[in-house]
């Protein structure tokens, strides 16, 4: 009997890729693709457990699912930042920031050239 791909997998590791990518985005666009690729692999998961030997690509759902996690833990602890400096500072001071970080990053710029 030939072995078939798991339905979700090659989703689950773009899914997994992507929320690692996308974890700077405030960490919500982040935790979206995480949590969603967790779900899908979840499923994919039961899928092969009840019977491995039809289903080929086991590998590319757990490393998937391994990128997922990590993109969701980069995705929550850059959320919770954000929040704290929002509370913290406020968003006055949030665009005082983002204007001496540009400020900072010119100044650099012509030093090196």
């Amino acid at each position: 009997m030939e072995k078939r791909n798991l339905p979700n997998a090659t989703a689950v590791l773009v899914l997994g890729i992507c929320s690692i990518i996308t974890c700077c985005c405030y960490g919500i666009v982040g935790l979206t693709f995480g949590i969603v690729s967790l779900v899908l692999a979840r499923k994919d998961m039961k899928l092969y457990i009840e019977s491995p030997e039809l289903y080929s690509n086991y590998q590319n759902l757990n490393v998937g699912k391994i990128l997922s996690i990590i993109g969701i833990v980069l995705s929550s602890i850059y959320f919770i930042i954000t929040i704290y400096l929002f509370v913290v500072v406020g968003p006055e001071g949030m665009k005082d920031f983002q204007k001496n970080l540009e400020e900072k990053a010119k100044h650099y710029q012509e030093q090196n050239q």
